[in-house]
């Protein structure tokens, strides 16, 4: 199954991924406008806002947990692009912590 990945705020064309792939690992090889730092969860390079999927992402990682709780709590739309393993389509931006 492919996902489509949409990007909001930059002109960038969406790319489809394949289910399961990781998100940073991907967007780095279509030259997406998001950037990636550590890529283990610790930096927040890579903080998105989920606008909109059609069904959940998997649950975050205890890393991505962790971070976030410190730098966007009670933001549940704040995600870490580097730990998503993409499993449904997805509406991204940009996004500071």
């Amino acid at each position: 199954m492919s996902c489509k990945i949409e990007f909001l705020d930059s002109d960038k064309a969406p790319v489809e991924l394949k289910e399961g792939d990781c998100l940073s690992e991907k967007l780095t090889i279509h030259n997406s406008p998001i950037l990636f730092g550590c890529r283990i969860g610790i930096c927040g390079t890579c903080a998105i806002e989920v606008v909109d999927q059609e069904k959940p992402l998997h649950e975050r990682t205890h890393d991505e947990k962790e971070f976030l709780g410190a730098m966007a709590p009670g933001r549940d739309e704040v995600r870490l692009a580097c730990q998503i393993h993409i499993n449904t389509n997805i509406k991204i931006k940009k996004t500071d912590i």
